[in-house]
């Protein structure tokens, strides 16, 4: 099997005059559409097995938060090592198959454990092995595109990531309440397939036209991904760091969001369960058809400020579905979420990419991304979920309305600090 271009020498080719090679972004896309197929289907059905052992939703919200501080443990470090294979030529590929082939078989486990415990361990398996490539092949944005057309390969990228979102939600419409054990083989199957075929094609279609590696920077200075995380905190400008509890912060509030939409639309909405999983699917139709728009406009308005519109319309979804306690003002809630969301979606990473001081560290600085969002994302669902047990279900969305206010301010505070470039 042909291993993937280098990063290093698609920059090369990237990097020359002309427009976006859609066959790259294609492919691409593939393989970031490929793991999250699986990590939607994780959050959208998980916390309801987790339901069948626990009553408090603080805790669901917390066990559901704390597989990503994994992500927060592991990705850094195997960023770091892609970025040093992609330096020696060896490429990130083998890393993000031999990932996902790994967290396949936890995953598929999950419906035939008989108790807590064992739940336990396939979910914290399943979030390891995932974890150690998820970084990595969200990378493969910045190897294979130059900076010019990061942004607006991003809002393809996360198009076909939104399309995750609907495969999630027709398996849970159209097979959970069938059959659990097939439901949770379907994603992973899915992953092994597109995974292996974006990589045969990467490979294909590109090793013959690449040249030999040029390095286009100097030596990076960085021996590890604690030099990097210095060489950020050190920065006189402190955007880098301001970005990080961005992003901090609005990952938190929309992973409790997702964590705990299942639960909220049995609990409040009074729907099955696998119709509470389905809730997602016009937000995510909304999110398809505006991302790539969104990334266009973006690059002209400037990222940073993009992101805080967004949240500001984030915040607004949360208040019409609290208002409107029913299933389609809930809907509505989503769509409008979903749209705030993808402004963040597409821009955040991008936006860390470019602040990052060496082309060399890329994958260092996804992981660090990673630190960010697995941090929100473990504590996230928690806090929620125990402002639920305090406030009720009824009042879930006011709840979720008034700590994204926050991430508004820092957003806000950031923007005045950067460029409208940045």
């Amino acid at each position: 099997m042909p291993e993937i271009a280098q990063p290093h020498q698609l920059r090369n080719a990237a990097t020359s005059p002309g427009r976006m090679r859609a066959s790259t972004v294609l492919w691409v896309t593939l393989a970031v559409f490929a793991q999250e197929s699986v990590w939607n289907f994780y959050d959208a059905q998980v916390p309801a097995e987790l339901r069948q052992y626990l009553t408090s939703a603080g805790l669901v919200g917390l066990i559901m938060g704390m597989d990503n501080l994994l992500g927060v443990l592991i990705q850094p470090w195997m960023g770091f090592v892609s970025d040093r294979r992609a330096r020696d030529g060896r490429g990130r590929g083998a890393i993000v198959l031999t990932g996902a082939a790994l967290a396949s078989i936890p995953f598929a486990l999950i419906p035939w454990t008989g108790g807590l415990p064992t739940l336990m361990l396939c979910i914290v398996a399943f979030a390891a092995t995932a974890n150690a490539f998820k970084g990595v092949t969200e990378t493969l944005v910045s190897d294979y595109l130059s900076p010019a057309h990061r942004g607006k390969a991003q809002g393809f990228v996360k198009a076909g990531v939104s399309l995750t979102i609907v495969v999630s939600a027709l398996i849970s419409l159209l097979v959970v309440d069938r059959s659990i054990t097939l439901a949770f083989a379907l994603p992973p199957v899915l992953m092994l397939v597109l995974l292996t075929t974006s990589w045969v094609f990467l490979g294909r279609r590109h090793s013959a036209a690449v040249t030999e590696a040029k390095e286009e920077d100097g030596p990076t200075g960085f021996s590890s991904p604690w030099a990097v995380v210095k060489d950020m905190v050190r920065d006189p400008s402190r955007a880098r760091a301001l970005l990080m509890l961005g992003i901090f912060c609005f990952a938190g509030m929309w992973s409790a969001l997702r964590a705990l939409m299942t639960p909220y639309g049995t609990e409040t909405l009074g729907l099955s369960r696998g119709a509470a999983g389905g809730l997602a699917l016009p937000g995510a139709i909304a999110f398809l058809m505006c991302v790539v728009p969104l990334a266009y406009a973006s690059s002209r308005l400037g990222q940073i400020r993009a992101i805080r519109y967004g949240v500001g319309l984030f915040v607004v979804g949360l208040l019409i579905g609290f208002a409107s306690p029913t299933v389609p003002g809930t809907v509505v809630a989503l769509v409008v979420t979903s749209i705030g969301y993808a402004t963040f979606a597409v821009n955040a990473l991008v936006a860390l990419w470019d602040l990052a001081p060496s082309r060399h560290v890329v994958g260092t600085y996804t992981g660090l991304y990673t630190v960010a969002s697995s941090t929100g994302a473990a504590l996230g669902p928690a806090l929620l979920g125990f402002t639920v047990d305090m406030t009720g279900w009824r009042f879930m969305l006011l709840d979720g309305a008034l700590f994204a206010a926050i991430t508004f301010a820092v957003f806000t505070r950031l923007a005045r600090r950067v460029t409208p470039a940045a």
